[in-house]
């Protein structure tokens, strides 16, 4: 006998898995880039007002839906159908996996936060050729599927909250950007879109 979706589905264990990679990845980049003398996390270290302010919210927000997220699924809060959860689990696996392509890419010019000295390099290969800001896409992705599968009102609130600083925070990483590697940056923002796809090129006859 075939057993309904609900049932036969263990969500508890699938979410978080979903976390466990995320997170680990996150991780275990931190870690490797550690080793080779690499400050990993940047968050809040500029001095400019608007630039600690938003970090500084962003980094509560990240921080801030890991314990909500975490209790959702303790206590089982959910409000959808199994459909929508699986439907959820998809989209955090897939936000895990744009993640893990995105740190891979940037190599050891990924920061968590602005860089206040260090100087990194543009990175418009592999999924960047797709999207300006996979890892920020996949930390969306990630938190959407998380709430899908277990959606109340204290993990939609942290949702929301992290998705919106996080996309303050991609704006505020454009202008500097842009300060930094002027026309280089604004050619590949012109080319490929801020969170996926690319704009057609035109030909000449």
């Amino acid at each position: 006998m075939k057993l309904p979706l609900e049932v036969s589905l263990p969500h508890r264990p699938l979410a978080l898995l979903v976390l466990a990679v995320f997170y680990g990845i996150y991780l275990v980049k931190q870690w490797g880039q550690k080793r080779r003398g690499i400050q990993t996390m940047q968050i809040g270290r500029r001095k400019e007002p608007q630039s600690h302010r938003i970090e500084t919210f962003m980094g509560i927000a990240t921080l801030g839906i890991i314990p909500a997220q975490l209790l959702s699924i303790g206590f089982g809060w959910s409000h959808l159908p199994a459909n929508a959860r699986f439907t959820g689990f998809c989209v955090g696996m897939i936000g895990d996996l744009i993640f893990l392509r995105s740190v891979i890419c940037m190599k050891d010019s990924w920061r968590a936060g602005i860089p206040d000295k260090d100087r990194t390099e543009l990175v418009t290969d592999g999924i960047y050729r797709y999207s300006r800001n996979p890892a920020f896409l996949g930390f969306d992705l990630q938190y959407i599927g998380v709430l899908l599968m277990y959606c109340n009102l204290l993990t939609g609130m942290f949702t929301v909250f992290a998705i919106v600083m996080l996309h303050l925070q991609i704006l505020q990483e454009e202008r500097y950007l842009t300060a930094v590697f002027g026309a280089e940056y604004l050619d590949y923002r012109h080319r490929v879109l801020r969170y996926l796809g690319r704009r057609k090129e035109k030909t000449g006859i």
